[in-house]
């Protein structure tokens, strides 16, 4: 099977090309030097004899978004939108990566995955536009896949900044009033795969891992990793640290598509960080 990966030097992308080299893909890697998914022509060039296209690409910025939320819309809503009419018309199917921020934060019990959106800043309200736009140019070919909380080897995240900070201060506090699923992008990226190789029908899915905990847990988990004590990091609330951005209390998100589609979702978070930890860090 031939892939194009988009994004393809970011934490995701590079472990997605990783894994699909493994597994005998033919794979194109693109980053934003070789293409620019904002611009119709780029998108033209690039997107014929494939059978996949995986947008890896997207402006994360969370923070950065309020005040530049076009900027935003354009990587987040306008390029999905040109893939998936391109793939659409190279009779390819468009995978989407998302965000749990198109939720509100306000559930109790992990978001299905046709529960109805609410994005609370500006970054899940372009994310939420480029499901839209998928869903209307591929209709009958995509896949869009929720994800939440990623760490990986190949750029910066939660566990990297988590581990220098406690070792240069030696101790540090993080927010407990926070839940959701720290996501390994290597687990993310055989997710990915084994989606696509399974033939699921169109739709949403969402590729985090299972259980929940808070930054607060997974900041302890992270600094044993790294050879300290776990009392160096201090439970703190979110309105100790106030951002541009809001950030939603509750990023749990229910894996039920995945199970009717018959594929088994990533295990508990607290297990996958112990295979991921030493990579990463």
């Amino acid at each position: 099977m031939r892939w194009l990966v988009t994004g393809a030097n970011g934490m995701l992308g590079r472990d997605l090309v990783d894994l699909l080299e493994s597994r005998g893909h033919d794979v194109v890697a693109l980053d934003r030097e070789q293409l620019d998914i904002t611009d119709p022509q780029s998108v033209a060039e690039h997107v014929h004899d494939v059978d996949v296209v995986a947008n890896c690409a997207a402006y994360t910025a969370v923070d950065d978004a309020e005040a530049n939320e076009a900027a935003a819309f354009s990587v987040n809503a306008v390029g999905p939108a040109l893939l998936a009419r391109a793939a659409t018309l190279a009779g390819a199917r468009i995978v989407q990566v998302s965000t749990d921020y198109v939720f509100d934060g306000a559930a109790t019990e992990p978001y299905a995955e046709d529960a109805v959106i609410a994005p609370q800043n500006a970054y899940g309200r372009t994310k939420a536009a480029g499901e839209w736009a998928v869903r209307a140019e591929a209709p009958e070919n995509h896949l869009i896949v929720r994800t939440a909380w990623l760490y990986g080897a190949h750029g910066a995240c939660f566990p990297k900044t988590i581990a220098r900070v406690a070792a240069e201060r030696g101790a540090l506090d993080v927010i407990d009033d926070q839940l959701g699923q720290p996501t390994w992008t290597v687990d993310l990226a055989d997710l990915i795969e084994r989606l696509v190789a399974s033939g699921a029908g169109a739709g949403t899915y969402h590729g985090t891992s299972s259980g929940s905990g808070s930054w607060f847990e997974f900041a302890q988990r992270v600094v044993e990793s790294a050879g300290l004590d776990r009392d160096v990091v201090r439970p703190t609330t979110s309105d100790r640290f106030a951002r541009p951005a809001a950030r939603p209390a509750f990023s749990v998100l229910g894996h039920d598509a995945l199970v009717a589609a018959g594929l088994e979702p990533i295990a508990d978070w607290s297990l996958r960080w112990s295979q991921a930890a030493a990579g990463v860090l």
